[in-house]
């Protein structure tokens, strides 16, 4: 009797934590993950002109902005392209996978540009119908 129940909650632990492996990488949503390393003058040049105000932006509302260090995670968890080679590097994934990447920072007009050529190819969240 034991030894069946036993066998019942070993399998219950084995799909939970399967699942849970599984599961997050689909409802992942979009995101723009900025790759940055301790001292990059350009990553604090982002910060000054960009940083401030990219919270605020529609952009930020469809790709929340994530910062790794290149330094302690080299790929941040995603799957990706090409490894990150260059800070800052931006990198715009959905559902867990690459997009597109802004590699560096020149300005902000060039980064707004650019961003927004990404934000064209992300899956638009998928819509529930209205009730009535």
């Amino acid at each position: 009797m034991w030894l069946g129940k036993l066998q019942k909650i070993s399998l219950l632990v084995l799909v939970a934590t399967a699942t849970s492996l599984v599961w997050p990488a689909r409802l992942r949503a979009a995101e723009l993950v900025m790759f940055e390393r301790d001292g990059c003058a350009w990553c604090q040049r982002w910060d000054r002109e960009v940083g401030p105000v990219y919270g605020k932006t529609a952009e930020a509302s469809v790709l929340p902005l994530r910062r790794v260090n290149t330094d302690s995670q080299p790929s941040g968890g995603i799957a990706l392209a090409s490894p990150v080679r260059y800070t800052p590097t931006f990198i715009v994934v959905d559902n867990g996978r690459e997009v597109g990447r802004i590699t560096g920072y020149i300005n902000d007009d060039a980064f707004w540009g650019l961003l927004s050529a990404l934000t064209t190819r992300i899956t638009p969240p998928e819509s529930t119908p209205e009730r009535s």
